[in-house]
């Protein structure tokens, strides 16, 4: 176990939790950005997140994982099973935490919002740091099979309007703009606790790396199916979301391919 602690990728992995962490205090300082931000605004920046945490479980987990479990197994059914169930697990994950801790949706631009609400949605976000933290950290015990830094910038571009969202929430429920602001940063710092999981359960055993990828990729998207693309397509104004949606994937599968070179 103390080798693991001794592994370069194991602080690396910690470090660039937290820097990503950190943008979630980064989107709420937005705040002062705007003097006020309309419900499409939101809906519109949720989206592009949408779309760049698709391309990260896609690109940066789920694809290269696929072709490590292929290469384990003789048996391609055996090997479609694993990685199937590895994916399936990383959805039970989320929806066990929402489960186990109940929280708030994003209504407050749109009906009565009070602290009691805001901190509810607030369970809501804080619960997403954790399976991107673990994704950060598995990424990083990972380096042999993919490049980390892609996921690590997509997660920390996801976490921008994340802040700004927490932050307006707080401030519609009547707190100060400076606390609402402060608090996303607090947030953020969830993020490592995720990566430090994702780091020691890797340390475990080298051959759960590409279950343990598939895994977090399906933590990723069930975050954005489950709870963050329902809330920009309960309005109106589909077509923005959609394109909003296309936009941060098309930007994150740039970032993706040209972050090596």
């Amino acid at each position: 176990m103390l080798e693991i602690f001794q592994n370069e990728n194991f602080l690396s992995g910690l470090l660039n939790a937290l820097y990503a962490g950190l943008f979630t205090g980064l989107g709420g300082l937005a705040v002062y950005l705007k003097k006020k931000y309309t419900q499409n605004n939101i809906n519109i920046l949720l989206s592009v997140s949408a779309g760049i945490m698709l391309a990260v479980a896609f690109f940066s987990l789920l694809t290269p994982a696929m072709g490590e479990i292929i290469s384990l197994y003789d048996d391609i059914h055996v090997a479609g099973f694993w990685y199937c169930g590895a994916v399936m697990t990383g959805v039970a994950l989320v929806f066990i935490l929402n489960i186990l801790l109940p929280h708030e949706h994003n209504e407050m631009l749109r009906s009565s919002f009070d602290l009691r609400k805001a901190w509810l949605f607030i369970m809501a976000i804080s619960l997403h740091k954790l399976p991107e933290g673990l994704a950060v950290g598995i990424a990083y015990g990972a380096t042999d099979v993919m490049n980390p830094l892609g996921l690590v910038i997509g997660v920390a571009l996801h976490n921008l309007p994340e802040g700004l969202t927490i932050a307006i929430a707080l401030i519609a429920a009547g707190e100060t703009k400076l606390k609402s602001a402060l608090i996303p940063l607090s947030i953020g710092l969830v993020q490592p606790l995720g990566a430090l999981i994702g780091l020691l359960f890797i340390g475990v055993s080298q051959t759960l790396i590409p279950l343990a990828m598939a895994l977090s990729g399906g933590t990723l998207l069930c975050v954005v199916i489950s709870e963050i693309l329902p809330e920009t397509y309960n309005t109106k104004n589909t077509v923005s979301s959609v394109v909003s949606v296309f936009a941060g994937f098309v930007l994150m599968c740039y970032i993706i391919m040209t972050i090596g070179e």
